[in-house]
Protein backbone atom coordinates (compact mmCIF):
# COMPACT_ATOMS: atom_id res chain seq x y z
CA UNK A 1 0.00 0.00 0.00
CA UNK A 2 2.90 2.19 0.80
CA UNK A 3 4.05 1.97 -2.35
CA UNK A 4 0.96 2.53 -4.12
CA UNK A 5 0.35 5.87 -2.01
CA UNK A 6 3.69 7.08 -3.66
CA UNK A 7 2.57 5.98 -7.08
CA UNK A 8 -0.42 8.35 -7.10
CA UNK A 9 2.53 11.00 -7.17
CA UNK A 10 4.48 11.84 -10.35
CA UNK A 11 6.84 14.60 -11.47
CA UNK A 12 4.38 17.13 -11.60
CA UNK A 13 3.21 16.89 -8.05
CA UNK A 14 5.72 15.56 -6.29
CA UNK A 15 5.78 18.23 -4.00
CA UNK A 16 2.57 16.88 -2.53
CA UNK A 17 4.74 13.55 -1.40
CA UNK A 18 6.05 14.23 2.09
CA UNK A 19 2.45 15.58 2.83
CA UNK A 20 0.69 12.46 1.69
CA UNK A 21 2.89 10.08 3.47
CA UNK A 22 2.51 12.10 6.22
CA UNK A 23 -1.43 11.82 6.13
CA UNK A 24 -1.07 7.81 5.07
CA UNK A 25 1.31 7.49 8.34
CA UNK A 26 -1.84 9.42 10.13
CA UNK A 27 -4.70 6.98 9.23
CA UNK A 28 -2.65 4.29 10.53
CA UNK A 29 -2.57 5.44 13.34
CA UNK A 30 -5.95 6.37 13.93
CA UNK A 31 -7.23 3.25 13.04
CA UNK A 32 -4.50 1.86 16.05
CA UNK A 33 -5.29 4.37 18.09
CA UNK A 34 -9.36 3.17 17.77
CA UNK A 35 -8.69 -0.56 18.41
CA UNK A 36 -6.61 -0.34 21.29
CA UNK A 37 -9.84 1.72 22.78
CA UNK A 38 -12.30 -0.68 21.06
CA UNK A 39 -11.02 -4.33 21.44
CA UNK A 40 -10.08 -4.38 25.08
CA UNK A 41 -13.61 -3.20 25.19
CA UNK A 42 -15.20 -5.76 23.20
CA UNK A 43 -12.96 -8.23 24.88
CA UNK A 44 -13.92 -7.52 28.49
CA UNK A 45 -17.80 -7.01 27.29
CA UNK A 46 -18.50 -9.81 24.69
CA UNK A 47 -16.04 -12.17 24.96
CA UNK A 48 -12.49 -13.11 23.01
CA UNK A 49 -15.04 -14.28 19.60
CA UNK A 50 -15.97 -10.40 18.85
CA UNK A 51 -13.01 -9.01 19.93
CA UNK A 52 -11.50 -11.49 17.02
CA UNK A 53 -14.30 -11.27 14.73
CA UNK A 54 -14.75 -7.05 14.82
CA UNK A 55 -11.54 -5.84 13.40
CA UNK A 56 -11.65 -9.18 11.00
CA UNK A 57 -14.71 -7.64 9.49
CA UNK A 58 -13.53 -3.73 9.50
CA UNK A 59 -10.87 -5.49 7.37
CA UNK A 60 -13.06 -6.93 5.03
CA UNK A 61 -15.18 -3.54 4.90
CA UNK A 62 -11.77 -1.75 4.43
CA UNK A 63 -10.99 -4.04 1.01
CA UNK A 64 -14.28 -3.78 -0.36
CA UNK A 65 -13.77 -0.03 -0.10
CA UNK A 66 -10.03 -0.21 -1.42
CA UNK A 67 -11.50 -1.70 -4.47
CA UNK A 68 -14.03 0.23 -4.82
CA UNK A 69 -11.87 2.30 -5.61
CA UNK A 70 -9.69 0.96 -8.53
CA UNK A 71 -11.31 3.20 -11.15
CA UNK A 72 -10.00 6.49 -9.18
CA UNK A 73 -6.52 5.48 -8.41
CA UNK A 74 -3.23 5.85 -10.84
CA UNK A 75 -2.01 2.37 -11.84
CA UNK A 76 1.57 1.78 -12.72
CA UNK A 77 1.63 -1.12 -15.17
CA UNK A 78 3.22 -4.49 -13.35
CA UNK A 79 6.76 -4.72 -14.96
CA UNK A 80 6.44 -8.55 -13.50
CA UNK A 81 9.55 -10.54 -12.72
CA UNK A 82 11.48 -7.80 -15.25
CA UNK A 83 12.06 -5.90 -12.25
CA UNK A 84 15.08 -8.72 -11.60
CA UNK A 85 17.06 -7.26 -14.51
CA UNK A 86 17.09 -3.66 -13.07
CA UNK A 87 17.63 -5.18 -9.25
CA UNK A 88 20.60 -6.86 -10.64
CA UNK A 89 21.85 -3.89 -13.02
CA UNK A 90 24.58 -1.67 -11.74
CA UNK A 91 22.05 1.17 -11.15
CA UNK A 92 20.16 -1.47 -9.04
CA UNK A 93 22.68 -2.76 -7.04
CA UNK A 94 24.22 0.26 -6.14
CA UNK A 95 20.36 1.56 -4.73
CA UNK A 96 20.48 -1.73 -2.82
CA UNK A 97 23.97 -1.12 -1.28
CA UNK A 98 23.16 2.86 -0.95
CA UNK A 99 19.90 2.14 1.13
CA UNK A 100 20.49 -0.92 2.69
CA UNK A 101 23.70 1.14 4.61
CA UNK A 102 20.62 3.41 5.79
CA UNK A 103 18.55 0.70 6.91
CA UNK A 104 20.89 -1.41 9.13
CA UNK A 105 21.08 2.14 11.16
CA UNK A 106 16.81 2.16 11.03
CA UNK A 107 16.95 -1.13 12.39
CA UNK A 108 18.50 0.12 15.80
CA UNK A 109 15.67 2.86 15.77
CA UNK A 110 13.10 0.37 16.00
CA UNK A 111 14.79 -2.04 18.43
CA UNK A 112 14.34 0.77 20.51
CA UNK A 113 10.75 2.29 19.62
CA UNK A 114 10.00 -2.07 19.48
CA UNK A 115 10.06 -1.66 23.35
CA UNK A 116 7.63 0.38 24.14
CA UNK A 117 5.41 -2.86 24.03
CA UNK A 118 7.48 -4.87 26.17
CA UNK A 119 10.30 -3.51 28.55
CA UNK A 120 8.13 -0.07 29.01
CA UNK A 121 5.06 -1.71 29.73
CA UNK A 122 6.82 -4.19 32.19
CA UNK A 123 8.57 -0.67 34.20
CA UNK A 124 4.90 1.02 34.25
CA UNK A 125 3.86 -1.78 36.41
CA UNK A 126 6.08 -0.84 39.19
CA UNK A 127 5.12 3.06 38.62
CA UNK A 128 2.36 5.32 39.98
CA UNK A 129 0.16 5.02 37.00
CA UNK A 130 -2.74 7.61 38.18
CA UNK A 131 -3.59 10.26 35.79
CA UNK A 132 -6.69 13.07 36.74
CA UNK A 133 -7.78 10.16 39.25
CA UNK A 134 -7.72 7.00 37.71
CA UNK A 135 -5.29 4.46 37.81
CA UNK A 136 -4.67 2.94 34.02
CA UNK A 137 -3.04 -0.74 33.24
CA UNK A 138 0.34 -0.45 32.28
CA UNK A 139 -0.03 -1.85 29.02
CA UNK A 140 -2.82 1.13 28.75
CA UNK A 141 -0.16 3.83 28.42
CA UNK A 142 0.72 2.27 24.83
CA UNK A 143 -2.85 4.30 23.67
CA UNK A 144 -0.28 7.30 24.06
CA UNK A 145 1.42 6.50 20.85
CA UNK A 146 -0.83 6.61 18.25
CA UNK A 147 -2.28 9.60 19.92
CA UNK A 148 0.55 11.57 19.71
CA UNK A 149 0.84 10.58 16.25
CA UNK A 150 -1.88 12.09 15.30
CA UNK A 151 -1.07 15.08 17.44
CA UNK A 152 2.62 16.00 16.11
CA UNK A 153 2.29 14.99 12.11
CA UNK A 154 0.22 18.27 11.66
CA UNK A 155 2.43 20.01 14.22
CA UNK A 156 5.73 18.94 12.61
CA UNK A 157 4.40 19.68 8.55
CA UNK A 158 2.75 23.26 9.59
CA UNK A 159 5.37 24.58 12.73
CA UNK A 160 8.31 22.68 13.41
CA UNK A 161 9.53 21.95 9.64
CA UNK A 162 9.19 24.80 8.61
CA UNK A 163 10.77 26.65 11.39
CA UNK A 164 13.47 24.16 10.88
CA UNK A 165 13.94 24.94 6.91
CA UNK A 166 14.82 28.53 8.13
CA UNK A 167 18.06 27.00 10.33
CA UNK A 168 19.17 24.60 7.62
CA UNK A 169 17.88 23.16 4.62
CA UNK A 170 16.53 19.65 5.98
CA UNK A 171 16.85 17.31 3.48
CA UNK A 172 15.23 13.46 4.25
CA UNK A 173 18.78 12.71 5.67
CA UNK A 174 19.02 15.06 8.01
CA UNK A 175 15.28 14.64 9.53
CA UNK A 176 16.02 11.44 10.27
CA UNK A 177 19.29 12.39 11.89
CA UNK A 178 17.51 14.43 14.03
CA UNK A 179 15.08 11.75 14.95
CA UNK A 180 18.19 9.35 16.13
CA UNK A 181 19.22 11.59 18.56
CA UNK A 182 15.38 12.18 19.86
CA UNK A 183 15.71 8.47 20.11
CA UNK A 184 18.33 8.84 22.28
CA UNK A 185 17.11 11.46 24.60
CA UNK A 186 13.41 9.62 25.07
CA UNK A 187 15.35 6.35 26.04
CA UNK A 188 17.65 8.30 28.52
CA UNK A 189 14.42 8.59 30.08
CA UNK A 190 13.35 5.55 31.17
CA UNK A 191 17.04 4.83 32.34
CA UNK A 192 16.49 7.28 34.91
CA UNK A 193 13.02 6.07 35.65
CA UNK A 194 14.50 2.53 36.53
CA UNK A 195 17.32 3.78 38.25
CA UNK A 196 14.79 5.94 40.57
CA UNK A 197 12.79 2.55 41.00
CA UNK A 198 16.00 0.45 42.05
CA UNK A 199 16.43 3.01 44.83
CA UNK A 200 12.80 2.18 46.37
CA UNK A 201 10.99 5.34 44.71
CA UNK A 202 7.51 5.14 42.32
CA UNK A 203 7.99 7.70 39.95
CA UNK A 204 4.87 9.22 38.09
CA UNK A 205 3.73 7.69 34.77
CA UNK A 206 4.19 11.38 33.47
CA UNK A 207 7.64 10.87 33.14
CA UNK A 208 7.27 7.66 30.57
CA UNK A 209 4.86 9.97 28.85
CA UNK A 210 7.06 12.63 28.72
CA UNK A 211 9.47 9.96 26.85
CA UNK A 212 6.33 8.75 24.54
CA UNK A 213 5.99 12.33 23.73
CA UNK A 214 9.82 12.21 22.45
CA UNK A 215 9.87 8.92 20.65
CA UNK A 216 7.00 9.70 18.87
CA UNK A 217 8.44 13.09 17.72
CA UNK A 218 11.28 10.60 16.59
CA UNK A 219 9.10 8.29 14.83
CA UNK A 220 7.50 11.42 12.92
CA UNK A 221 11.22 11.99 11.82
CA UNK A 222 12.19 8.67 11.07
CA UNK A 223 9.79 6.51 10.26
CA UNK A 224 7.48 8.95 7.65
CA UNK A 225 10.78 10.15 6.22
CA UNK A 226 11.88 6.89 5.53
CA UNK A 227 8.57 5.87 3.84
CA UNK A 228 9.06 9.06 1.42
CA UNK A 229 12.54 8.53 1.42
CA UNK A 230 12.57 4.59 0.19
CA UNK A 231 9.92 5.50 -2.19
CA UNK A 232 11.99 8.26 -3.97
CA UNK A 233 14.89 6.66 -3.64
CA UNK A 234 13.75 3.30 -5.33
CA UNK A 235 14.07 2.70 -9.31
CA UNK A 236 10.93 2.81 -11.31
CA UNK A 237 10.51 -1.14 -11.24
CA UNK A 238 12.03 -1.44 -7.22
CA UNK A 239 9.46 0.74 -5.23
CA UNK A 240 7.69 -1.92 -3.87
CA UNK A 241 10.77 -4.10 -3.55
CA UNK A 242 12.91 -1.19 -1.89
CA UNK A 243 9.88 -0.14 0.56
CA UNK A 244 9.48 -3.94 1.51
CA UNK A 245 13.14 -3.87 2.58
CA UNK A 246 12.53 -0.43 4.65
CA UNK A 247 9.87 -3.09 6.18
CA UNK A 248 12.55 -4.98 6.88
CA UNK A 249 14.37 -2.92 9.20
CA UNK A 250 11.29 -3.08 11.70
CA UNK A 251 12.26 -7.10 11.39
CA UNK A 252 15.94 -6.78 12.13
CA UNK A 253 15.32 -4.30 15.13
CA UNK A 254 13.77 -6.88 16.65
CA UNK A 255 15.71 -9.55 15.82
CA UNK A 256 18.36 -7.48 17.36
CA UNK A 257 16.68 -6.80 20.56
CA UNK A 258 16.02 -10.79 21.09
CA UNK A 259 19.27 -11.43 20.44
CA UNK A 260 20.71 -9.00 22.98
CA UNK A 261 17.60 -10.74 25.35
CA UNK A 262 19.18 -13.90 24.74
CA UNK A 263 22.96 -13.59 25.21
CA UNK A 264 22.93 -11.50 28.25
CA UNK A 265 21.77 -14.80 30.02
CA UNK A 266 24.81 -16.42 32.00
CA UNK A 267 24.68 -20.32 32.64
CA UNK A 268 23.23 -19.77 35.98
CA UNK A 269 20.37 -17.63 34.57
CA UNK A 270 21.04 -14.63 36.17
CA UNK A 271 21.72 -11.80 33.18
CA UNK A 272 24.10 -9.35 32.86
CA UNK A 273 22.03 -6.98 31.61
CA UNK A 274 19.16 -5.92 34.46
CA UNK A 275 17.35 -3.02 35.61
CA UNK A 276 18.88 0.30 34.67
CA UNK A 277 22.15 -1.35 33.09
CA UNK A 278 19.92 -2.45 30.23
CA UNK A 279 18.20 0.75 29.42
CA UNK A 280 21.58 2.32 29.55
CA UNK A 281 22.99 -0.29 27.30
CA UNK A 282 20.42 0.58 24.20
CA UNK A 283 20.76 4.20 24.95
CA UNK A 284 24.41 4.36 24.14
CA UNK A 285 23.78 1.73 21.69
CA UNK A 286 21.31 4.45 19.77
CA UNK A 287 23.98 7.66 20.82
CA UNK A 288 26.42 5.80 18.97
CA UNK A 289 24.26 5.24 16.04
CA UNK A 290 23.22 8.59 15.87
CA UNK A 291 26.48 9.63 15.43
CA UNK A 292 27.52 7.06 13.04
CA UNK A 293 24.44 7.91 10.95
CA UNK A 294 26.08 11.55 10.21
CA UNK A 295 29.14 10.69 8.87
CA UNK A 296 27.06 7.99 6.72
CA UNK A 297 24.89 10.59 5.41
CA UNK A 298 26.97 13.19 4.41
CA UNK A 299 28.70 10.71 1.74
CA UNK A 300 24.92 9.29 0.25
CA UNK A 301 24.37 11.24 -2.35
CA UNK A 302 20.34 11.66 -2.85
CA UNK A 303 18.79 10.77 -6.54
CA UNK A 304 15.16 10.64 -6.78
CA UNK A 305 12.81 8.04 -9.02
CA UNK A 306 9.24 9.56 -10.10
CA UNK A 307 6.89 7.97 -12.56
CA UNK A 308 6.45 9.86 -15.34
CA UNK A 309 2.99 11.04 -16.45
CA UNK A 310 3.05 8.45 -19.62
CA UNK A 311 3.60 5.61 -16.90
CA UNK A 312 0.74 6.80 -15.10
CA UNK A 313 -2.83 5.43 -15.90
CA UNK A 314 -6.02 5.34 -14.09
CA UNK A 315 -8.45 1.92 -15.09
CA UNK A 316 -11.27 3.41 -16.88
CA UNK A 317 -13.03 -0.17 -18.26
CA UNK A 318 -15.56 -1.69 -16.02
CA UNK A 319 -14.27 -4.77 -16.88
CA UNK A 320 -10.78 -4.70 -14.81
Amino acid sequence: VSAHVGDQFGVTNQHLLSGVFGWFYFSINLGAFAAMLLIPWLLAEYGAAVAFAAPGLLMLVATVAFWSGRYRFVHIQPSGMGFLKEVFSPVGLKVLLKLSSIYIFIAVFWALFEQTGSSWVLQAQKMDRMIFGFEVLPSQIQVANPLLIMLLIPVFNSVIYPLLNKIVVLTALKKISMGLFLTTIAFTIPALIQMQIEQGLVPSIGWQILAYVILTAAEVMVSITCLEFSYTQAPKSMKSFIMALFFMSVALGNLFTSAVNFFIVNDDGSNMLTGAGYFWFFTVLMLITAILFIFLSQNYQEKTYLQEEQDRYIFYSKKF
